[in-house]
């Protein structure tokens, strides 16, 4: 059986309705402090009582303070407990006091728990839960099943145990009682911790750590650390149980818990214990010894005891050890607990057979098997308890919600009369604002179509400037080389100019041709993309590939200002894009350097690999651009056309269209001048990867 404490609450004393109640507690008589609580300041406050003029022992504050003072003697004197609680008891019949008259069967109930006197026990706590239940006192309702559960436990009635726990966790949780729900569901756990499911018991544990969290309440942790620390040591995992041990103990000496102390003290010594660290087991235990000389628990001292000798008899000094193993024998077999008697047994087992005592060790040998046997049987019959409490509990509770349901389902059914006659309602509601609903359509649509028709104007307006740019760039950078072209041509076959003439404008014809070209390429994209949007084809294709030809396209227009270019992309720069738009990228790009490059000037084309995309980058010794240009250069309807430093002419529209078709290949594009300092183009391309298809 693991070796765990429950909880039983402190019976609190009702607030009082005489003036002697005030004047006590403004003196500070009713300080509660500790499982002791107060119990000097307790009777000072009784024999005040009793000396004042006109008492009586059916005054109810009085009562009240005998149940305290029975309370604070549990542990400590029990049979002051024995005494103060009967006169409690009578004094309440007396006086008609069915409060107090409960407080007092639980600290008579508590009385005969601890002595092992199960059937007396139940019978007292039956009957202050029957009184509970009449004054519709949740509080003190709670405490009894929690109590009884507690005694069922102590006598094996693991079925009884579990099945009241539950329903007073049950309360507990329907009328917020927190404190409460913390000591039921710990007190669950140690039944679980009981039957050596720690799985399960941990499961539990865990919750109560949760709602001590909430009840920010030091002690009630401090419980359950001492609780958790007993189960990992039982467990085996002596870290966690000796943290667990160790957080409990300094919150126990603060708190001056003497009761709860020891039992930390014993979880402790029982860790060492397990480790065979003899002397620190046995320092603890005598720790604990020390404090049960003040107290009178003599369920709790058993295990301490059977540790003690446990520990004597691994230092191997069998005669100690066998002087606490029978007294753990004689308490366990005065109050009946089979579990203390098993330990014993085996014990005194040992030290007869180290001493040579055939004849006793095969007697406690025999009554060792003898008790293991019905513990096994007992345990046995426990689980299978449990698991049968707990499908009569949630089988009680289904049959609970589907009764629920049916009272919902006639409640459903009124429901449904009221909605009918709040629908007819709703429905000569809306006949008398018809009228005033589709005029409101009739507005809405309005603002809809009005809507439409200013979209449709601010499309008609940029269509409008995009025709206005068109014929600009066709007037302003066609027509003025087309028209040299014809002059010239007109000039020879007037026979104004001779052959050997003509061919000496073949050069500067040339380049005309080539910039009409590349203006119509430029012009024919841009055109496309304002007309019918860009269709991007991505595909992988070589970066390396498309400079390369680009700059020995542009070789000859750069040759002819003594400009040197250079690629200084690397090999196999394979990227996922459409190839045609990023061709008409970078030579828009080269080209511009190319134009505002002065002769003996240096061009330069690069690609930085990033992690998922290629950062390209044309980089000129140029005349650069101030911070205004630099603003306007990207924008979409701006028609910035200047002349290179040969006087060249360009588009206006060449950046703008880098721009949108980088986007439109999921990629950026940005620009790094300054005046006389030449410029530096950026744009990211995605990289090629497995992922992507090809294209067919």
């Amino acid at each position: 059986m693991s070796q765990v404490k429950n909880h039983f609450p402190n019976i609190y004393p009702s607030k009082g309705t005489g003036v002697l109640l005030m004047i006590f507690l403004l003196f500070g008589c009713l300080k509660s402090n500790g499982q002791q609580d107060g119990k000097p300041n307790v009777l000072r406050t009784i024999t005040a009582m009793q000396q004042a003029e006109g008492f009586s022992v059916k005054d109810t504050l009085y009562i009240d303070l005998l149940n305290k003072l029975a309370t604070s003697k549990r542990f400590y004197k029990t049979d002051s407990l024995l005494l103060v609680a009967k006169k409690a008891l009578s004094y309440s019949r007396e006086a008609d006091y069915p409060l107090g008259e409960c407080k007092a069967l639980l600290n008579l109930g508590d009385y005969y728990s601890d002595k092992g006197a199960s059937k007396e026990a139940i019978t007292h706590y039956k009957s202050a839960q029957g009184i509970a239940e009449n004054l519709e006192n949740h509080s003190l309702d709670i405490s009894t099943q929690n109590n009884l559960a507690g005694e069922y436990t102590y006598k094996g009635d693991y079925a009884n145990a579990l099945n009241r726990y539950l329903e007073a966790l049950e309360l507990a949780e329907e009328h917020e009682k927190n404190t409460m729900r913390s000591i039921i569901t710990e007190n669950i756990a140690n039944l679980y911790a009981s039957q050596k499911d720690y799985e399960q018991a941990l499961f539990f544990y865990k919750k109560v750590k949760k709602i001590n969290e909430q009840l920010n309440d030091p002690i009630s942790s401090a419980q359950t650390f001492a609780n958790m620390g007993s189960i990992y040591a039982d467990m085996g995992k002596l870290e966690y149980a000796m943290f667990n041990a160790n957080s409990s103990i300094s919150i126990f000496e603060k708190e001056e818990l003497t009761d709860w102390l020891a039992y930390a003290y014993e979880v402790k010594g029982k860790i060492y214990l397990k480790q065979k660290k003899y002397d620190w087991a046995l320092f603890w235990y005598n720790q604990g010894e020390l404090l049960h000389k003040t107290l009178e628990d003599d369920r709790g001292e058993i295990d301490l005891l059977n540790g003690i000798a446990e520990t004597y008899l691994g230092l191997q000094k069998d005669s100690l050890s066998q002087q606490y193993a029978i007294r753990a024998f004689e308490i366990s077999t005065r109050i009946n607990f089979t579990e203390g008697r098993q330990k014993c047994a085996k014990t005194l087992y040992k030290i007869s057979k180290n001493n040579k005592d055939y004849a006793q060790a095969l007697t406690y040998h025999e009554l060792f098997q003898q008790l293991s046997d019905t513990i096994s049987q007992v345990e046995n019959q426990k689980s299978l308890a449990l698991l049968k409490t707990k499908s009569e509990y949630e089988h009680q509770k289904t049959e609970l919600i589907l009764e629920n349901e049916k009272e919902l389902a006639t409640q459903r059914n009124y429901v449904n009369l009221a909605l009918a006659i709040l629908l007819i309602f709703i429905i000569v509601t809306f006949l008398v604002h018809r009228s005033e609903k589709v005029l409101k359509t009739l507005n809405e649509e309005l603002k809809v179509k009005t809507k439409h028709l200013e979209k449709n104007e601010v499309e008609l307006k940029k269509l409008n400037e995009t025709k206005n740019k068109l014929f600009s760039i066709v007037a302003h950078d066609l027509r003025g080389p087309i028209g040299a072209f014809q002059g010239l041509l007109n000039l020879l076959r007037n026979g104004e100019i001779k052959n050997k003439e003509f061919m000496d404008f073949i050069p500067k014809l040339g380049h005309d041709i080539d910039h009409i070209s590349f203006t119509l390429n430029n012009l024919l994209s841009w055109g496309q993309a304002q007309m019918n949007g860009l269709i991007t084809k991505p595909s992988i294709i070589s970066i390396d590939t498309i400079v390369a030809e680009n700059i020995h396209l542009l070789s000859e227009t750069a040759t002819n200002k003594s400009i040197k270019l250079a690629s200084q992309i690397p090999e196999n720069t394979m990227a996922w894009t459409d190839g045609d738009q990023i061709d008409i990228v970078i030579r828009n790009l080269i080209s511009n350097a190319i134009k505002f490059t002065p002769k003996n000037g240096m061009v330069t084309v690069g690609a930085q690999e990033k992690t998922d995309y290629w950062e390209i980058f044309v980089r000129d010794t140029g005349i650069g651009m101030g911070q205004e240009t630099i603003d306007k250069v990207f924008e979409e309807n701006t028609n910035i056309t200047t002349y290179g430093t040969e006087n060249e002419k360009g588009t206006g529209l060449g950046l703008s269209l880098c721009k949108e078709m980088v986007e439109k290949n999921n990629g950026t594009i940005w620009v790094d001048s300054l005046p006389q300092r030449g410029s530096c183009f950026y744009f990211t391309v995605p990289k090629a990867k497995k992922q992507y298809k090809r294209t067919g």
